[in-house]
């Protein structure tokens, strides 16, 4: 099953990052937080990629074709009976990645639309290039698969961005929750569609989260998959800091491929009680259900 992955907007918000890099390659230890989600659809044994880019795509194209050289030692020998001899194996080695280029200024719909002609199955999944999460992606596809309607989205609640306050007549304040969770569901990506999907998209101005969502959702085609782990949308510099300090601290729920020292709950999670300290920045990216700010990723 394909896995697609929305890679071209311009995360303005993240300026300080992307104005010399496309989102994807920002990096969360190390790595382009897209090799993160490319790892975990890869855990549960989905390794087939397709990458819609646009803002400096050239970039992401040359970050693959680099991959071998730059994941390994290696031998080169020069001259007119060149080679290269790769001295180690990378965990990579099943991925199959297409990369289409879809646009610099393309809107999210149009971009799946565009790929149509990569996906070879009846169902197949699309998520956004910025968002990571513990989502169990096997079981996932399972439900798609069980309630048999054209797409599932993920559902998380989010972290308020303020703190909440109770109080009685008198003003008095009762309680005080500092950025609970709150009580909507947003929509977190990791969508599973039948092909079927591509019908509901258009042209270059289409955003999924509009007009082929909102259509889906009124014909009831469109299920929610509640999860209630970890997710996390990197929109800012402050949310790239943020999942750069959870890396550093060694608390990394996303990582499911090597285990991880996480707690799967996000109320615990929010709750400060991740193994040790976590750190103090625990803003959840907003993507609501019926519309998604930055559609042209």
């Amino acid at each position: 099953m394909k896995v697609v992955i929305l890679c071209g907007g311009r995360g303005m918000r993240l300026h300080e990052e992307t104005e010399f890099r496309p989102k994807p390659l920002v990096p969360i230890g190390g790595q382009p937080i897209l090799w993160h989600i490319m790892k975990l659809y890869a855990y549960y044994g989905f390794s087939d990629f397709v990458l819609c880019l646009g803002y400096r795509g050239d970039m992401i194209k040359e970050y693959f074709l680099n991959y071998e050289a730059m994941s390994n030692d290696f031998t080169i020998r020069l001259g007119h009976r060149n080679s290269v001899e790769y001295n180690m194996v990378h965990n990579e080695q099943d991925f199959r990645v297409t990369l289409a280029s879809t646009g610099e200024d393309t809107m999210t719909g149009s971009r799946i639309k565009q790929v149509e002609k990569y996906i070879d199955s009846d169902t197949f999944m699309v998520t956004y290039g910025d968002g990571l999460a513990d989502i169990n992606i096997r079981a996932l596809v399972e439900y798609h698969e069980q309630h048999g309607r054209l797409a599932t989205a993920t559902a998380v609640h989010p972290f308020s961005r303020f703190g909440i306050l109770t109080m009685d007549d008198d003003s008095v304040i009762q309680s005080f929750a500092e950025k609970p969770l709150a009580e909507e569901w947003i929509n977190a990506g990791f969508f599973v569609f039948n092909r079927k999907v591509f019908d509901y998209l258009g042209d270059d101005d289409c955003v999924l989260e509009r007009e082929p969502l909102e259509n889906l959702a009124q014909e009831r085609q469109l299920i929610a998959h509640r999860h209630h782990g970890f997710f996390y949308a990197m929109d800012t510099y402050r949310d790239y800091r943020f999942l750069n300090d959870l890396w550093d601290s060694g608390h990394t729920p996303w990582k499911v491929w090597a285990g991880s020292t996480g707690i799967g709950n996000r109320r615990h999670w929010a709750a400060g009680q991740l193994a040790g300290e976590t750190p103090k920045r625990t803003r959840c990216g907003y993507r609501m259900l019926s519309e998604r700010l930055g559609a042209t990723k």
